[in-house]
């Protein structure tokens, strides 16, 4: 067991031979090593291996008999990893590089800290929804919810009281934005409207005003701004992601590559708050659209539901209006059946574009915070965007796009099958980020949704499959899970129940090393992404990168990406794999603050010119050089530490 020092060193014993080194090389296997127990010289008899396989693959050293004198000594550490030294009654911490080192695959304190569920590890607590219940469930937390434009310095228990008159409030929470804006839960839908005839509109002396009733209101007092001065500001909840430098930070200090990933996911997953918030402001925008629609309803997809949103992405909604062209239920007696007089119109698309247009208009004229419309008609995919300015989201409206919405799906049932699935893919697209892969801006790069679609094809690919393959999902669909849009099979189950747990129990840091030596090797020139089938296949046409719409089959989602964007991709790849594969190698306990693990493939990347060969030289040359300089300084330390009789003392022997 390898220990830190506690006391003077006359208390210290025999562990101090320990601590100071702290590792050794298996002279069978060549790999690092952590003792056990004993001195460290070359017969101890129980060593610690990194792990990559099972212990009797490494070498005749890491038996089953030390590994199992070693485990229940592991399982008795708890949290904060406290052992007893066997050769003294100190009661130690060990050093965090250690714990890092000791959170292996297969090892007894893979998941010691308690923090992060084990891969691989059944859910003990209850059963994910499906996701047409959780967007059921917003959907009705929206309706009774309401956004209130407040001053900069109020108290907030006299608001509460205030609109505790028109019914219990269920949950509120503010949040800064161009102002200080409250989002309050009423319990009860009819609280809303007691709200709204409580409300007036503005009376203003120098413009005129659009009346709108609507769920987004402005909060003023009745006292003067002196006596205002002094009341405390009230509590906001964050809606921005970590800076740069915190997360630097955040990664630094964590004590292994699998807690750096859920950290990154932690920080920059979509909070409680801002979920509501976006279907908050969805079912405001519905608003507007229910002048022409009354049964339509403005329905999130994308991002903001299928839980790989990160805070600060765009909003993505759609009008749904097949509660209009539903049919009625109710028969008429007689002969005769009533139907609506409408407008007819050569296609799909000319309705999509007219409602759009429509919608897009009221938004410009009569939204409250809708700024910076745009109406943009002729695109693939007809939309309109426009900035809504109190939630500070930037949002993108479409119609008739239910395949985008089953997508949606099927990425929320991914994420929830296992908690490697979100942690892993986060991680790969900030890495992508941060080296420039992906951008807002239109353009040749790989978009966010390419990124994830690679990282599930990548699960798929496992040994065991950590993730089902679409086909699998679609197998173990029943009746109420048939679903086909304008041709186009998008059938899966949705009890998530239904579907095995994976037996794969590989840890992060593996999957991520493993995800960037895969792609970096991957045959782009000729085959294709396909998680459909869970494999690859060969390319139906020449593009740089292609990668299967997994519904609409004869799409290809990443056909904007160029080769030059492609190959830096690859380059990237290889680059982070190799920086990983030397991590393993050299820093076997990086010091603290120091950019290590993911941390270090957030840094810059290589200046442009120089190839990962010539790094990869350098790197071997200065290893080569310390070397040398370590063996002369240990030849001179072996010279000094000889007597004039030839022996050596007993304080230098290895």
């Amino acid at each position: 067991m390898l220990f830190g020092p506690r006391g003077p060193p006359s208390v210290r014993c025999a562990r101090d031979a320990v601590w100071s080194s702290g590792a050794a090389v298996c002279p069978l296997c060549a790999r690092c090593c952590l003792i056990l127990g004993g001195r460290r010289r070359p017969d101890v008899s129980a060593m610690l291996f990194r792990p990559r396989g099972p212990p009797s693959a490494h070498c005749a050293r890491a038996g089953a008999a030390g590994l199992a004198a070693f485990a229940p000594s592991m399982a008795a550490l708890g949290p904060r990893l406290l052992a007893r030294c066997p050769l003294c009654p100190h009661a130690v911490p060990l050093r965090p590089p250690i714990r890092r080192l000791l959170s292996c695959p297969g090892s007894a304190s893979a998941d010691v800290s308690g923090v992060d569920q084990a891969p691989g590890a059944a859910n003990t607590g209850p059963p994910p929804r499906s996701f047409s219940e959780v967007q059921r469930e917003r959907w009705e937390q929206a309706q009774r919810t309401v956004l209130i434009r407040c001053p900069g310095r109020f108290r907030e228990k006299p608001l509460l009281r205030f609109l505790a008159q028109h019914g219990p409030v269920s949950r509120h929470f503010f949040y800064q934005s161009v102002g200080l804006y409250a989002v309050v839960e009423f319990c009860q839908k009819e609280s809303v409207a007691s709200l709204q005839n409580a409300a007036r509109t503005p009376d203003l002396s120098t413009e005129s005003v659009i009346p709108f009733r609507s769920r987004f209101f402005t909060l003023r007092l009745k006292n003067s701004p002196s006596q205002t001065s002094e009341w405390p500001g009230v509590q906001c909840q964050d809606q921005s992601p970590p800076s740069s430098r915190k997360l630097m930070q955040l990664l630094c200090s964590a004590e292994s590559v699998d807690q750096q990933l859920h950290a990154l996911l932690r920080a920059f997953q979509l909070t409680e708050e801002n979920c509501r918030l976006r279907h908050l402001t969805c079912s405001l925008i519905g608003d507007v659209a229910a002048a022409f629609f009354p049964d339509s309803v403005i329905r999130p997809f994308g991002s903001s539901t299928n839980g790989f949103g990160k805070l600060g992405c765009d909003l993505d909604m759609f009008l749904d209006l097949d509660e209009i062209r539903k049919p009625s239920a109710s028969k008429t007696p007689g002969n005769y059946l009533l139907e609506y007089q409408v407008k007819n119109v050569p296609s799909d698309r000319v309705v999509t574009q007219k409602i759009l247009s429509v919608i897009g208009e009221c938004l410009d004229h009569f939204g409250p915070g809708c700024v910076g419309v745009q109406k943009i008609l002729n695109a693939r995919c007809p939309l309109v965007r426009f900035s809504h300015q109190a939630s500070g989201f930037q949002c993108d409206l479409t119609t008739d796009n239910r395949v985008a919405l089953k997508s949606s799906e099927l990425l929320y049932l991914y994420g929830a099958l296992d908690s490697r699935v979100r942690a892993l893919a986060f991680s790969v697209r900030h890495w992508a980020h941060t080296h420039s892969l992906t951008s807002s801006i239109p353009g040749a790069w790989i978009t966010n949704f390419s990124l994830t679609m690679l990282v599930i094809f990548f699960l798929q690919r496992r040994s065991p499959p950590i993730l089902p393959t679409l086909d699998e999902l679609k197998a173990l669909a029943d009746a109420e899970d048939d679903c086909v849009i304008k041709g186009h099979n998008c059938t899966f189950v949705s009890d998530l129940s239904r579907i095995s747990p994976t037996e794969n129990t590989e840890t992060l840091e593996l999957l991520l090393k493993e995800f960037f030596e895969y792609f970096g090797n991957f045959a782009f020139h000729k085959n294709s992404i396909n998680i459909r089938q869970g494999k690859e296949q060969n390319k139906p046409e020449s593009c740089p990168l292609h990668i299967q719409n997994p519904f609409e089959t004869s799409l290809n989602i990443s056909k904007n990406v160029s080769q030059v964007q492609l190959q830096k991709f690859v380059d990237l790849a290889r680059e982070s794999a190799w920086l990983l594969n030397q991590e393993d190698k050299s820093h076997l306990f990086p010091p603290r603050n120091q950019a290590w693990g993911l941390a270090a493939l957030l840094l810059p990347s290589l200046p442009s010119g120089v190839s990962l060969s010539k790094r990869k030289k350098n790197r071997l040359a200065n290893g080569t050089v310390k070397s040398l300089l370590d063996s002369i300084r240990g030849n001179g330390s072996a010279e000094r530490a000889t007597d004039d009789s030839g022996t050596r003392t007993a304080g230098t022997q290895a």
